[in-house]
């Protein structure tokens, strides 16, 4: 049985007199590869005066390039979508035989391919130190991330964070707490320097209240929410982009919708773009 949940989400900029605006690039539509289907899809944007040209970056994320001809004294974008939200389990595939066990290596044509999602930032001191403590034992890779994933998300406490931008992995691992994005950086360069491509995600996380409380464990959210979320994906051949929340410990499930992958956060950001002074 799925349920159908719509979503609205605007992002709306106000200036105190008119101004130009730079071409500005639009990540909010639903990336191609997210298992949640999504029904419907709708992006409104004002001022209503503007060309918007969809197209696919390297990634194959969705973008929406708008122009904008005149000057304006606001921006706003909303987009509202319906997704069918059916239980999926992150589970359920197969890894390659030489991939069932971590450490292993990825095929050459695979790592010439995975290039861009194997770059690793210089390593640091507490970086460092957080790597050595991960077990060197050979283990079952599912097991290994699930392990990984809920590693990162015990050395980093949530935080909302207003702030614009990244914070370091030394950053995050130094003052023990991170947003979404933060955690899913860091466990991406975790994953990277330990040999498993993995890139950044953008994209919402909507989460309902179950119908049944749990009698083993936490029962999740009391209210229905979605919100903008920050996760990672690595690539395991057999299985292929895997999605882990550091911020939960959890594998990615049908709350999380990806509107952009990327190899680094820069790339993944919802609106990019620039007005003049």
């Amino acid at each position: 049985m799925s349920i159908h949940v719509a979503l609205n989400h605007v992002t709306h900029y106000r200036y105190d007199r008119l101004v130009a605006l730079s071409p500005q690039v639009v990540r909010l539509r639903p990336a191609p590869h997210s298992r949640t289907p999504i029904l419907s899809y709708s992006l409104k944007v004002t001022p209503a005066e503007h060309f918007i040209n969809w197209q696919q970056d390297p990634q194959a994320n969705y973008l929406a390039r708008l122009v904008f001809p005149e000057k304006t004294c606001e921006l706003r974008v909303e987009v509202d979508l319906i997704a069918e939200m059916s239980v999926i389990n992150p589970f359920d595939f197969f890894p390659e035989p030489y991939a069932e066990k971590f450490p292993f290596k990825y095929e050459a044509w695979q790592r010439d391919e995975l290039q861009p999602y194997l770059h690793t930032l210089r390593p640091t001191k507490l970086l460092r130190r957080f790597l050595d403590s991960v077990p060197g034992k050979t283990m079952p890779s599912v097991d290994f991330l699930v392990d990984i994933n809920q590693r990162v998300q015990r050395v980093v406490g949530y935080v909302i964070r207003m702030e614009p931008g990244v914070q370091s992995p030394e950053d995050t691992l130094r003052l023990g707490t991170g947003s979404c994005r933060d955690s899913a950086w860091l466990l991406v360069q975790v994953l990277r320097n330990l040999g498993l491509a993995a890139r950044f995600v953008s994209g919402y996380l909507i989460q309902l209240v179950p119908d049944v409380k749990s009698l083993d464990g936490p029962s999740g959210t009391e209210v229905d929410f979605t919100d903008l979320h920050a996760w990672c994906e690595v690539y395991l051949p057999g299985a292929g982009w895997v999605g882990l929340d550091p911020t939960s410990g959890l594998f990615a499930g049908e709350g999380h919708i990806p509107v952009a992958c990327s190899p680094q956060p820069s790339s993944a950001s919802p609106i990019t773009g620039f007005s003049e002074k």
